[in-house]
């Protein structure tokens, strides 16, 4: 750090520093620093900024939840801080307070409004980003009380049927509560998009609804400072945010600051407050709404929604929203007989759609902001579930955050952004069959010769590191700064992209070089790999040159998924799987123990692609193994705690598993390999004993859209395809499982296999 050599800072600093006698900062970063490679970027300032947010808040879950646990507090609260669940996390040291148990929500909205409620396991909702929640609790009139954030199992779903509507049912002796989150486009009423939080109520003995404006969120405080209830007594107004409105009158009322205690103790007052003001910021207050024996009530409260923007910056909606129906229209449909898996993709094209209105976002909290490497493998499953001209649109951003230099810039100091950028525009037009666009070509040329320029800092140095990216930060979760392969294997990629860009549009000049680049680059990461090969003594790629083989060596399987630079059956892939699976497994899913410290649903079917290119049987148990750990609601959190179950890292609607499970579904029926389509080759046996056919499609190739079917028919098994070619039909591999691959001949579209008697 360049600061660091300015010798009066350092006087200074260590002279203040030891004056209040605390450590020297200065020697305490240059021991950090020796434990890394050196790097011109230590960490990104981005994410130091993120993570200096994130424990601000956590400092002020520290001051007010532990010191107030007679609270009515978030699921992830009420589970992590019981010394007699499972969740629970001492905090004895702990400086800050964070959710690291149940990182699980659900994002609901409208495709083109990248206004984001989300929804936790227990219901609670929060309308806008990092804002006040939502609750509604049920107290009877004999004094039994019903909070679903203190229920252990609330039951949750997601219902598809209209557009994303999170459901969450809670019940105990007699007294039930259902709550139902979305967000109505507003269409009826002429008032714009609004969240709507429908709750229903019942109780045997009559009673009262609460519904309850929370100073918190699934993150944690969210301060208030003042709530009044509207002079018609149909809705609220929290400090200046947008207004909360009731379908019908609150009958009683209750507010409450900081000092007198959460609203929730004051429910049984006989006084009938209209707001409260807390210079603290925990103003709590409770609308009231009678509920007479065993007639159930539903109460609607709605919160108009503004376009939010990256990381809740205010900004203009992009193109208005769109009805589910339309932007649904074309997309590829999936049919097996597991439902759950036909749920999960369901959910994770609709979780696609949420989270690109313009740009795209790998998650609608704590992940809402933009990298290049989240945008590439989200934007490549666009590609491949019909949504082009979505992935078009977030594509069209790119050229906007490139610096002058070429770099495409997210955050400061990750290497593989320009490869991944790269990689992703050469998927778009490939698969699209659509010309590259003018605006797109210059940034095109910069951004190659950006890494090129970028790889020349370790040219001609004569060790081990000559020709590959300098040592960088890379994703966080493969360890400290180092020549990461992954960074280096985008680099190629990119390269690669490049190359087949130029000549797209008749710039053999810059193809050649770009494609000669790509390929030095190549044996320059070869070079490296022998000599790793024979320090470990087996083939398996680690995460970088000098590195032990250790979890970080996940990101060395891009070589093989999604980049395809290295065959299917590559033996130093097929070495690396298996050591992954044998040492970095947990209850059949990737265990990433740097950072993460979970299970990661994509870093699992990361594996499994690699293992489905190989021809592997062992690809299906990580993918069913996904399947099972996902949310109630078909989500993943960025990372699984292994025990809890719920999110312990990241977002908890991380988009990007959600597009890993659409191109593991994609691929198992049909993926490019070599110049020709594979069908079918990820079907398990087990799916082909059912009588109902499965099918895929349409989905855009290299050659153009394609449709498939497999349809079992007692001990034969039947595949057809439909495909839209934009010139001749490629080469087609029919490849089930326990069969031999069969080439389909020229102009056949359907193939009968025997698949032998039945056990």
């Amino acid at each position: 750090m360049i600061w660091t050599r300015w010798l009066p800072w350092r006087f200074v600093v260590r002279r203040v520093a030891k004056a209040h006698g605390f450590l020297d900062p200065i020697a305490l970063m240059n021991r950090l620093q020796s434990l890394t490679q050196p790097s011109e970027v230590a960490v990104p300032t981005e994410l130091l900024r993120a993570g200096v947010f994130m424990h601000a808040r956590g400092l002020i879950n520290s001051r007010v939840i532990q010191h107030n646990l007679d609270w009515v507090w978030p699921y992830w609260v009420q589970r992590q801080f019981d010394p007699q669940d499972g969740s629970f996390v001492p905090r004895a040291f702990s400086i800050t307070h964070i959710n690291l148990t149940h990182r699980n929500w659900t994002a609901v909205g409208l495709p083109d409004l990248d206004a984001l409620p989300v929804v936790d396991p227990a219901g609670l909702v929060t309308p806008r980003y990092d804002g006040w929640s939502l609750d509604a609790w049920l107290m009877a009139d004999d004094g039994r009380m019903l909070v679903p954030s203190r229920i252990k199992d609330p039951d949750q779903c997601l219902d598809l049927s209209n557009g994303p509507v999170v459901t969450t049912e809670t019940g105990s002796g007699g007294l039930y509560l259902t709550t139902r989150a979305d967000v109505a486009d507003g269409r009826d009423t002429g008032e714009g998009p609004a969240c709507r939080y429908r709750v229903r109520a019942q109780a045997d003995g009559g009673g009262w609804l609460a519904l309850a404006l929370r100073p918190y969120n699934p993150e944690g405080i969210s301060l208030v400072h003042r709530i009044a209830l509207n002079d018609d007594r149909r809705g609220w107004r929290a400090d200046h945010g947008p207004p909360v409105r009731f379908d019908r009158p609150a009958q009683r009322h209750h507010a409450s600051d900081y000092f007198s205690g959460d609203v929730f103790i004051h429910l049984t007052d006989r006084v009938d407050d209209t707001g409260a003001t807390c210079d603290v910021g925990l103003a709590t207050a409770a609308a009231m709404f009678r509920l007479e024996r065993d007639v159930p009530l539903e109460v609607t409260a709605s919160v108009p929604l503004e376009a939010e923007g990256p990381e809740g910056k205010g900004v203009s909606v992009r193109v208005p929203p769109q009805p589910w129906g339309d932007a649904l229209s074309g997309t590829a449909k999936v049919e097996v007989p597991d439902p759950h898996f036909r749920l999960l993709y369901d959910a994770a094209v609709r979780s696609l759609i949420l989270h690109a209105p313009g740009e795209v976002y790998p998650g609608p909290f704590t992940y809402k902001r933009f990298w290049f490497r989240d945008a590439a493998f989200i934007i490549d499953a666009l590609l491949t579930a019909g949504l082009v001209d979505r992935a078009e649109r977030a594509l069209d951003r790119f050229p906007d955050l490139q610096t002058p230099t070429g770099y495409y810039r997210s955050q400061e100091g990750e290497w593989d952004s320009n490869g991944a950028a790269l990689w992703a525009i050469e998927r778009f037009h490939r698969l699209s069959g659509r010309p590259v666009k003018e605006a797109w070509r210059s940034s095109i040329v910069r951004g190659a010769r950006w890494i090129e320029r970028k790889r020349k800092g370790t040219l001609g140095i004569a060790n081990k590191f000559e020709g590959l990216f300098p040592a960088g930060f890379s994703a966080e979760h493969l360890g400290p700064n180092d020549y990461y392969y992954w960074d280096d294997f985008f680099g190629v990629a990119g390269l690669r992209a490049a190359a087949a860009l130029t000549r797209s549009w008749g710039d053999t000049d810059h193809a050649e070089t770009f494609a000669a680049g790509a390929e030095d680059f190549r044996r320059a990461i070869d070079r490296t790999l022998r000599d790793a090969a024979r320090r470990l003594g087996r083939p398996a790629m680690p995460a970088a040159p000098d590195r032990r083989l250790d979890a970080g060596a996940i990101g060395s399987i891009a070589a093989s998924y999604p980049l395809a630079l290295v065959a299917p059956d590559d033996p130093r892939v097929v070495d690396l799987a298996t050591y992954l699976m044998d040492q970095h497994f947990f209850e059949g899913a990737f265990f990433q123990d740097m950072i993460h410290s979970g299970c990661n649903a994509y870093l699992t079917l990361h594996v499994a692609q690699a293992l489905l290119r190989a021809g592997d049987p062992r690809f299906f148990d990580c993918v069913r193994r996904v399947a099972e750990i996902a949310s109630p609601t078909g989500q993943w959190p960025e990372a699984i705690h292994p025990r809890t179950g719920g999110g312990c890292m990241g977002d908890g609607h991380h988009v990007w598993a959600a597009a890993e499970w659409v191109m593991m579904l994609r691929n198992m029926f049909v993926r490019e390999e070599e110049g020709r389509l594979v069908l079918a080759s990820g079907l398990p046996a087990e799916w082909l004993t059912a009588a109902a056919p499965l099918r895929f499609g349409p989905t855009p190739t290299a050659w153009g859209p394609v449709e498939v079917e497999v349809r079992p028919e007692g001990e034969q098994v039947t595949v057809a395809w439909t495909g839209d070619w934009r010139g001749p039909p490629p080469a087609v591999e029919v490849r089930l499982a326990g069969l031999a691959p069969v080439v389909a001949g020229e102009g056949q579209t359907r193939l009968a296999l025997s698949r032998g008697p039945s056990e």
